[in-house]
């Protein structure tokens, strides 16, 4: 077996390879805002003039290279181009590609995310407080102990195994959402089920005969999170979420969190402590998010939550206020330069209300879908904490891949 060598990594990667992309082309973009924190996946894009920006292919891996981007795990492997395409993105990516005979794409996506280099990458930052940049020459000029290209791929090929499982959950749980939230426009939009019945005029339109126009509060307990006072450090770092806006993106469920609180933190406010399943959305600046908490947990201020009274309203009012994602960022503006809904506002926010028959069929229809995609963010964490774990393992060389063919 051929031994690791000692490589500059501008002699292992090439640094934003050239390609043209000629100006005002309409072309395909994938901002920033759509790279998903430590997903190798680009899930969404779209298309606009070309006006400037680094500029990549598939098997290129993008890198942010400002903060906090780079801190908050902004790094995506590119290959849902079509053949040949070119695309472009944030003048703040750096792009690695693979140098032929020396290096392979994807185990150069794996290195970028490798907290060693990471680490590197982010040491080297420069620049005033909150646009600090990497230099990319102290990474170019990086030493590192590098596999040869055929152990590249039998490690490219283990994590992406992992990836691959991870990014195909994630695509069945897109589905059920969207059966799930067609199922609500079907009931409670359409009134698809309804449209034989007698229907009424109210403040929000034509409803179905015994329905009602009711405010959000008589569904459960409005509670408006808070931050402890964060000059007592032992209200921190326990086993309680607390929750905050970053951890809700892209979640339907919040298994993990970026910050916790101690039993102490959270007994000095033990009025914010909500349990699992509780219903949360965010209320300033990011506007309309909706999420469900599984565990007993604490939000900041910027997040109001509603506690059901009843258990078969939890996915019905999930799926109400996920469906008002407009209207509530709109209450939020009320000419103030930064949005916020306050806990009076959302409160009082008025929806149809079925009667309990109808919301008790919705639940029974709708909860195996939920309790399939919670099942599906499971799998994918414990996915994740596998992957996580052999990246240094086997970046390092601690851990051989010796029986896998190239």
């Amino acid at each position: 077996m051929e031994e690791r060598k000692l490589y500059k990594l501008k002699d292992f990667i090439q640094f934003n390879p050239t390609e043209r992309i000629a100006k005002g082309v309409f072309s395909r973009k994938i901002a920033m805002e759509q790279l998903n924190p430590y997903t190798r996946y680009v899930s969404s894009d779209n298309f606009e003039n070309y006006k400037g920006g680094a500029k990549f292919k598939n098997g290129d891996t993008i890198m942010a290279r400002i903060t906090p981007c780079l801190e908050n795990g902004k790094t995506a492997y590119i290959s849902s181009l079509e053949e040949n395409e070119v695309a472009f993105g944030s003048t703040e990516y750096i792009v690695l590609r693979n140098i032929a005979n020396v290096s392979d794409s994807k185990y150069i996506y794996y290195l970028a995310i490798y907290p060693l280099i990471r680490n590197i990458a982010i040491q080297s930052m420069v620049g005033s407080s909150g646009r600090q940049r990497v230099q990319q020459s102290v990474l170019e000029n990086y030493e590192f102990m590098l596999p040869p290209i055929c152990e590249q791929k039998r490690i490219a090929n283990l994590l992406s195994s992992l990836d691959d499982k991870i990014e195909l959950n994630r695509r069945i749980n897109d589905n059920l959402e969207q059966q799930a939230q067609a199922l609500f426009k079907s009931w409670f939009v359409d009134f698809d089920p309804f449209k034989d019945g007698n229907f009424v005029d109210s403040e929000l339109g034509m409803i179905p005969e015994g329905w009602s126009v009711d405010v959000l509060s008589n569904f459960g307990k409005i509670v408006c999170g808070k931050t402890p006072s964060k000059a007592k450090v032992e209200y921190f770092g326990g086993n309680i979420p607390f929750i905050k806006i970053p951890d809700m993106h892209n979640n339907t469920f919040i298994l993990t969190t970026n910050d916790s609180l101690s039993n102490e933190g959270s007994n000095s406010q033990a009025n914010k402590l909500i349990p699992p399943y509780s219903i949360l959305v965010s209320c300033i600046a990011t506007v309309g998010l909706v999420s469900f908490n599984t565990k007993y947990s604490q939000t900041n201020q910027q997040i109001n939550t509603i506690i059901p009274t009843n258990s078969k309203y939890r996915h019905f009012l999930y799926q109400q206020l996920n469906s008002m994602n407009e209207f509530i960022e709109n209450l939020g503006r009320g000419g103030t330069a930064t949005l916020n809904v306050n806990t009076s506002q959302f409160s009082g926010i008025k929806i149809k209300r079925p009667n309990e028959e109808v919301i008790n069929m919705y639940e029974n229809v709708v909860a195996p879908i939920y309790s399939k995609i919670e099942k599906l963010y499971l799998e994918n964490k414990i996915l994740s904490i596998q992957r996580d774990c052999l990246l240094p393992k086997l970046m390092s060389g601690e851990l051989k891949i010796n029986n896998l063919n190239c």
